[in-house]
């Protein structure tokens, strides 16, 4: 067979790349073959990177005016940190990743050395005296929160969590939460297991779900069981959340990403996937400014990357955290991002405007970063606010960042010349604090009663607050409910009463009259909580319903952006007409707010046309008020996406009734051809939509047309090419496409959707994909073993994997495929059990998930 032969070359060639530097790396394919990987910084030019004490290294650092750094703890008492977190008893619990890069190849990647341990700080003079492993045996670990009585631990491709049942201060109770958390690393198969895509940054956010950067899952705590969501692919490493409860991601070149608007929103109108509010850019440029020259860079031979020898824009951008202590005030809601690539720290001011969040670095008219090291092997890789407000910093430290499957033959040699491979398991933690005023000490905190933790809701510092929303989540004491209602009415501090709304939710404890009153709050932060957690009264019939309806519809022309944006997202879920009304009547009285646009179509799932065709015929929206055509515009999009032929007739002919070449009609029309979604199929009509000859009357319009005018088709079309006859099914086939039809609703609709659209970043579309319309070879083997994202699909890339469905049998999969390959306009062959037979037989030694690198190889 052609398949393993390639494969055994391929798998060959990776295997000569890693082993010696004489041969080119694996990370070269991201260049031309042979392109010259030539030095820019001159030998001579670059300093020394022996290993420093933590001591010496602390020498190395330049801090803006008024802040230092200090040791909280380092090695041998902790090693190769990527993660921590603290206890409500004060205790540090630490991830350390000791089999990452143990040499240039990767070596021993595979070895059960990671660790979790607990630093105590015994003296309580600041710097962590004692260490005890919590659990080991773990493969390159890299995520950590605390939940009830025991720890959730992300180590791919586990998500695990881990409980002391019997007081000896060791892990003996495992409950296994997920399989796909990651990759588990394998030394044949690098691509597979990259750790950049490997999910991580575990945060129990204000909606006590638990996120992870890089992971399509979300879990849940209650009562003592865990539950299981969906949500959008974020970032790449790190996660953190402001007052409002926006998520803050990155990618390792594109440092600081927002969600505007909360995924579950943009979600629910599968007639429009793609509307914009998660995953938003919000730094101003990319341009960085180290401390020392960077010549260990992977593409450090490359000139668009350097400037004087030096970082030029980030590259290894990681763990953007939102500053929210009560210690340094001057940062509050500042991002701190991590570059160790770079050496240094980036502190972004954070604002928001015009309903978006926007950050620009604190520095840059100094061309200077927060904290610089001129020490090559400061590493930078993550952050979390303390008990005593301090901003700590985790710092892998180490000489080679650059895992093996990026790894250039350039970086190898710098790395080998300069001997940046060893030593190993070195490791800081460093606590930041100001100069100029007293620091206190995390010192080990005694245990809270209940009431105690309620008045913790109202801390200045976020940690306390956090820590005690979790606390009374988990406990559930029924005994300080009311008071957790008094802090939600009456607390003196807004965020205060923004926590104890959701601590109400989380223990099933929140009422239609606490929302009520809290829809009163003068201040957005719970003022935009209420109006979320008012959903939970939205059911049709529900006591009160149309009363919070009534109270939350004002609410759309709030002063605050981030009420008014709330309000309409969470009036989307009345399903209503009339509301659909005044929101858009909102959106057009508001085009400033950036994504109230967006904000009122995800709630309008197949009502498009009946909203539009009202719109239009309302005399208050002029046919060239610029704002309101652009909505028009995106909801004639879902209106066309919804592929509902008769609805396409009345949108069509609704156009052909809007005034010649006026700025609607262009709008409308722009707004059809982006509903087509790039898709090529063609929309079958039974005859020539009434208005569609109308239309290519007017020259602009005949334009616009022209762009889709091939898709719109029907019985006697001038100028329609003849397209060869869909083969029928047969009795056989019709029968599997039926059952194959029974089957995806039960196994794959929740992620692919039930109209083939998936969900946009997380599961792709089986609407018009290559891979499903393309060679029942590829198609066959994703199912019967899975594939590992990202995976490019019609043109976008999505990251999440899919799971292996081998445990189907022969005719159940050829059933499942032979429906999407013949449902939603599609007309690709059927596929026969046999078909699949074949593949299995040839693929039963393949025991893990396809990397779309190795299906590209199959024709």
């Amino acid at each position: 067979m052609i398949l393993p032969k390639r494969l055994r070359a391929l798998l060959a060639l990776i295997v000569l790349g890693v082993a010696a530097s004489a041969v080119a790396q694996i990370g070269d394919n991201a260049d031309k073959p042979g392109a010259p990987q030539v030095p820019l910084v001159p030998a001579d030019k670059i300093p020394a990177a022996p290993a420093l004490s933590p001591e010496e290294a602390l020498k190395s650092f330049t801090l803006q005016p008024g802040f230092k750094l200090e040791i909280a703890a380092a090695e041998p008492l902790v090693q190769d940190p990527v993660a921590m977190t603290f206890g409500p008893d004060g205790r540090m619990w630490v991830v350390e990743m000791r089999g990452y890069m143990a040499d240039l190849d990767g070596n021993g990647e595979d070895a059960p050395v990671g660790r979790i341990v607990v630093l105590t700080d015994r003296d309580g003079d600041g710097r962590y005296d004692e260490s005890k492993v919590f659990l080991d045996n773990l493969i390159l670990p890299r995520a950590i929160t605390l939940v009830g009585d025991g720890v959730l631990v992300g180590a791919p491709p586990e998500l695990a969590f881990w409980r002391d049942t019997d007081g000896d201060g060791k892990a003996d109770k495992k409950t296994l939460l997920a399989t796909d958390y990651g990759v588990k690393t394998d030394q044949k198969r690098p691509f597979l297991a990259n750790p950049e895509r490997a999910p991580n940054g575990l945060l129990w956010a204000h909606d006590n779900w638990i996120y992870s950067a890089a992971y399509t899952k979300k879990f849940r705590y209650t009562k003592g069981e865990w539950e299981t969501g969906v949500t959008i692919f974020r970032g790449q490493w790190g996660l953190s959340q402001d007052d409002f409860g926006h998520l803050y991601h990155d990618s390792n070149s594109d440092p600081l990403r927002v969600d505007v608007i909360s995924s579950d929103y943009l979600q629910r109108n599968p007639n429009q996937p793609r509307l914009a509010g998660t995953n938003v850019n919000a730094i101003d440029n990319f341009f960085v400014w180290p401390a020392r020259v960077n010549p260990g860079i992977n593409r450090g031979y490359r000139p668009e990357f350097l400037r004087d020898g030096k970082l030029k824009e980030f590259t290894a951008a990681n763990s953007p955290w939102i500053y929210r202590g009560d210690l340094m005030p001057e940062f509050y809601g500042d991002a701190f991002i991590a570059e160790p690539a770079g050496n240094f720290v980036r502190r972004n001011l954070v604002k928001s405007e015009n309903g978006t969040i926007r950050s620009r670095n604190a520095y840059a008219a100094e061309q200077k970063e927060f904290i610089a090291s001129t020490d090559e092997r400061f590493r930078p890789v993550g952050f979390t606010t303390g008990p005593d407000g301090a901003l700590y910093i985790i710092d892998l430290y180490r000489g080679v960042l650059q895992h093996r499957i990026s790894l250039t033959s350039y970086l190898r040699k710098q790395s080998e010349d300069r001997k940046l491979a060893n030593p190993q398991h070195l490791g800081r933690i460093y606590r930041m604090v100001p100069i100029d005023r007293a620091a206190p000490r995390v010192t080990q905190i005694p245990a809270l009663t209940n009431a105690q933790w309620v008045e913790r809701l109202s801390h200045p510092n976020s940690w306390w607050r956090e820590t005690a929303q979790r606390l009374l989540v988990e406990r559930r004491d029924s005994a300080v409910v009311s008071a957790i209602r008094q802090v939600a009415l009456r607390g003196a501090s807004p965020l205060g009463r923004m926590h104890a709304l959701w601590t109400l939710d989380g223990v099933e404890a929140l009422d239609r009259k606490t929302v009520l009153t809290a829809l009163d709050d003068p201040d957005p932060v719970p003022l935009t909580a209420a109006i979320r957690l008012s959903e939970r009264f939205f059911k049709a019939g529900a006591d009160g319903r149309e009363e919070l309806i009534a109270r939350v519809l004002p609410l759309t022309n709030h002063a605050s952006p981030e009420v008014q944006l709330q309000a309409v997202l969470t009036l989307g879920e009345h399903r209503d007409i009339n509301t659909d009304l005044a929101l858009a009547e909102t959106v057009r009285l508001h085009p400033d707010n950036v994504f109230l646009r967006d904000a009122l179509i995800s709630g309008l799932a197949d009502r498009e046309l009946p909203l539009l065709e009202r719109l239009v015929a309302n005399p208050a929206w002029a046919t060239d008020d610029a704002p309101a055509n652009l909505l028009l515009s995106g909801i004639a999009s879902g209106a066309l996406a919804s592929r509902q032929i008769s609805s396409i007739e009345r949108l069509i002919a609704l156009i052909a009734a809007q005034k010649s070449g006026s700025e609607r009609v262009a709008a409308l029309l722009d707004g059809m051809f982006a509903g087509m979604g790039g898709s090529r199929r063609a929309l079958k009509f039974q005859n020539e939509p009434a208005g569609w000859a109308e239309l290519l009357k007017n020259p602009e319009n005949a334009k616009r047309l022209a762009k889709f005018n091939d898709l719109i088709v029907w019985p006697g079309k001038t100028g329609l090419v003849a397209v060869a006859a869909v083969q029928p099914l047969t009795a056989e086939q019709q029968t599997r496409f039926e059952n194959g039809k029974a089957l995806f609703t039960a196994i794959c609709a929740a992620c692919h959707q039930i109209t083939g659209r998936g969900l946009d970043g997380l599961a792709p579309p089986l609407l018009d994909s290559e891979w499903v319309l393309g060679s029942p070879e590829k198609v066959v083997r994703i199912v019967l073993h899975g594939v590992r994202g990202p995976i490019k699909v019609a043109g976008r890339m999505h990251a999440g994997d899919m799971p292996a469905h081998g445990a189907l049998d022969d005719t159940q999969i050829s059933s499942v495929l032979t429906y999407i390959r013949r449902e939603w306009g599609h007309d690709a062959p059927a596929i026969d059990p046999a078909q699949v037979a074949a593949i299995r037989a040839t693929t039963k030694n393949h025991t893990d998930a396809w990397s779309p690198e190795e299906l590209n190889l199959i024709k």
